[in-house]
């Protein structure tokens, strides 16, 4: 039963292929038909040698048409397209033979020729053996990914180096009136708007524009980054931005046509088109040029306000690209490199720091970049022991020789102190998304401010400015202090009148000193002109207990003597060690003019007496003055011919032994010791001389304790009176003491040593 039912199936599938094949025809008529329709579309569709010279069969092409259209109605186009893929995959092998030929060359010699080669045979290829249009649009699709996929298969890896360097010599071929190297008689002779069309034409028909399309694109950004490098690397003087965006619109766009918008119908399809991927490189230029502005920031920096262009394109960059970390993290690297070291003077540091803050306020005005950047710097100048000094001298107009801290164009203002915000303020921004915990949006604007912010208090500025302001006040010998007046009257809008009283009782000093000497001067005319200073507001002075010797002597008394008839509620307490006096010694064959300080003029006062002296006798005779200072003013009556050293003892020479003078070089050497003891003492010395009053402290504490650590001694200075100073500057007094031997420490612990 079953059989007979397999038999009737079978028959009737053979009567429905047999009909539909002989297509209702008597006989077997129909069938003969559409054998001869399938030889003749077989045989047209087999896949040929174009490499064969046998001329090539021609074909009827009605016949071809109507071929097809017997096959299509008898619905045997699918086995026709599977006869025609297994002819094509036999045939396979001529193209491969092709391939590995062509890239042979090309891996020999290197030259991008051998691979438009390749590229425009194997399109010859594919048109050789495509099937006709009428045959349908599946077929066609089955056929081009059938060809497709075994040319990638076959190519080899030196084919994308190849392709990549073909695709960048396109990027000349838009603007060149001439053929490229690889284009056929043909191309070469025929007028084309694009002398590239040909070859992107062949990279689409084969698929490479969508294989290889990220090669593609990086080649552009390869291009794109050679050429911002070129054009850009330390050229900071004008804004380069905007000329790369020119060069793109008309170099980099027209070569885009090409590949990413080659379909388009009107110029208007054709930026629709465009617009995704001429953002990707836009972006890719500002990105490059951000990274190149970012290596180059510190010398962008060093070169400012002649760099200001370069900082507004990375401003605008910075603005499309999100590359603000790597900024602050490259600028804090070569800001330890090149800045943040023992060997950079601190008035650079200062200088740079400056430059910083101007130069990160124009590419970030919130100034988040600026307080990441700046915080290892200013924790390193609060370390240096001179940075109060140079900011002061700064401020002052001290140090002519260097640029000033302050833009003369600013406007004078009063210290900006950190406030807290004001929600209320219509005007109130949140802080940008980037800020830190600690930053905060209404920090101090001014380039002063920021400075003085760099302490906790500004009272360490005060103090070194009543330092600086006496050292100037005294070394002026002329009566002009306008300048200094003026340097006050500054100060006092930024640090406020209350801070200044001080540096206005120094300055009225001065000129009520000149007032007095003028008074003196009436009543009894001495050759001695001090100058008078209130005790109790000037910065703490050298100190010296010498005592002046024969006429200098007399002259003093004299001087003082007239003072308190002047103002006899005040004294005077002169401070010998201090000034300058003009001498003119006369010997037996000479007169020898000096100006001396006035340890040399004791000491040669005294040769007036005896001839011959010893160096101690002479300091026996002035008071209590070091040994060093003292061989230093013999020394300079030795280099002027009027003293000789005889093995420690020093003969006045009456009679000159050499011939020529050396008193000029001797006034040099003069001035320069002067200079180098200056007569107010700094910030530094005068905490180290009321540290030496808290030593005894210390002293007791160790002797009667035992080990302490320096937070217990610390603790336990804070009960002397007058003790401000921090744990830090306490730790800096004990190294200090250890290293003269007069403690030891150890683990932390702390001892006399004995």
């Amino acid at each position: 039963m079953a059989t007979d039912l397999l038999r009737q199936q079978l028959a009737t599938k053979w009567n429905n292929s047999f009909a539909r094949l002989n297509r209702g025809q008597p006989g077997i008529l129909g069938l003969l038909s559409f054998s001869e329709a399938w030889s003749l579309a077989t045989d047209f569709l087999h896949p040929r040698d174009i490499s064969d010279p046998t001329p090539k069969k021609e074909y009827d092409m009605l016949s071809i048409k109507a071929s097809f259209d017997s096959l299509s109605k008898s619905k045997m186009l699918a086995m026709l397209l599977e006869n025609f893929l297994e002819d094509m995959r036999k045939q396979l092998y001529l193209i491969t033979r092709d391939v590995h030929e062509i890239m042979s060359q090309f891996e020999e010699t290197g030259e991008t020729l051998h691979i438009s080669r390749l590229v425009f045979r194997l399109v010859e290829w594919y048109r050789a053996w495509q099937p006709i249009q009428e045959l349908g649009h599946t077929i066609l699709s089955a056929y081009t990914l059938s060809f497709q996929t075994h040319v990638f298969s076959i190519l080899p890896p030196s084919f994308s180096r190849g392709f990549k360097s073909l695709v960048e010599d396109t990027f000349s071929l838009p603007s060149s009136s001439l053929p490229p190297p690889w284009a056929t008689p043909s191309q070469g002779q025929s007028v084309l708007a694009r002398p590239d069309l040909p070859l992107w034409t062949a990279f689409e028909t084969l698929g490479l524009l969508d294989r290889y399309e990220s090669l593609i694109s990086s080649v552009c950004y390869e291009h794109i980054e050679a050429h911002v490098l070129e054009t850009c690397a330390g050229k900071w003087d004008e804004p380069m931005l905007i000329q790369l965006r020119e060069w793109m619109a008309n170099k980099i766009v027209p070569w885009m046509v090409m590949p990413y918008a080659r379909g388009a119908r009107n110029a208007e399809e054709a930026r629709s088109m465009l617009q995704g991927v001429g953002s990707r490189f836009d972006f890719h230029v500002c990105k490059t040029l951000s990274d190149l502005r970012t290596r180059e920031i510190f010398d962008i920096i060093i070169d400012y306000p002649d760099s200001m262009s370069a900082l507004q394109d990375l401003k605008e960059c910075l603005q499309r690209v999100d590359q603000r970390g790597q900024l602050v993290q490259t600028l804090r690297k070569a800001n330890k490199r090149r800045l943040l070291h023992p060997g950079a003077d601190t008035k650079d540091i200062l200088t740079q720091y400056v430059s910083i803050i101007r130069c990160l306020r124009i590419v970030d005005p919130p100034g988040v970049l600026l307080f990441k950047v700046a915080d290892p710097i200013r924790r390193y100048l609060r370390d240096r022991p001179d940075t109060i000094r140079c900011i002061v001298a700064s401020l002052v107009g001290d140090g002519e020789s260097g640029d000033s801290l302050v833009d003369e164009n600013e406007p004078i203002q009063p210290l900006q102190q950190i406030q807290v915000d004001d929600y209320t303020d219509a005007n109130w921004e949140p802080e940008p998304i980037d800020a830190g915990p600690e930053f905060r949006t209404n920090k101090p604007g001014d380039v002063i401010s920021t400075l003085v912010s760099i302490y906790d208090s500004k009272d360490l500025f005060v103090k070194e400015l009543q330092i600086l302001l006496a050292q100037r006040l005294l070394a002026i010998t002329d009566g002009n202090f306008e300048r200094e007046r003026r340097n006050i009257e500054i100060l006092k809008i930024r640090f406020g009148e209350a801070a200044l009283q001080v540096c206005e009782v120094m300055l009225k000093d001065m000129t009520d000193s000149r007032r007095i000497d003028q008074h003196v001067q009436s009543q009894k005319s001495l050759i001695l002109h001090p100058t008078i200073i209130s005790r109790h507001f000037w910065p703490a002075l050298q100190a010296s207990t010498f005592t002046m010797p024969g006429q200098f002597k007399q002259l003093q008394d004299d001087y003082a003597k007239e003072f308190s008839t002047f103002k006899p509620d005040k004294k005077l307490r002169w401070l010998p060690h201090l000034g300058t006096i003009h001498l003119e010694i006369e010997l037996q064959d000479r007169t020898v003019p000096a100006d001396v300080p006035p340890l040399e003029a004791a000491f040669i006062e005294l040769f007036s007496e005896k001839a011959v002296w010893t160096v101690d006798e002479l300091i026996a005779r002035v008071g209590a003055v070091d040994r060093t200072s003292s061989l230093k003013a013999l020394t300079t009556w030795a280099d002027m011919g009027v003293l000789k050293d005889e093995d420690g003892r020093y003969r006045l020479l009456e009679v000159a032994e050499e011939s020529g003078p050396r008193a000029s070089s001797s006034r040099h050497a003069i001035a320069t010791l002067m200079d180098e003891v200056p007569a107010v003492l700094t910030v530094q010395e005068q905490q180290a001389e009321q540290m030496k009053v808290y030593w005894k402290f210390i002293e007791g504490m160790l002797t009667n304790l035992g080990t302490l650590s320096l937070d217990r001694i610390q603790t336990m200075l804070k009960f002397a009176p007058g003790y401000d100073r921090t744990t830090e500057q306490l730790g800096a007094f004990m190294e200090a003491a250890r290293r003269e031997g007069l403690v030891t420490v150890k683990d932390g612990m702390w001892k006399l040593n004995r």
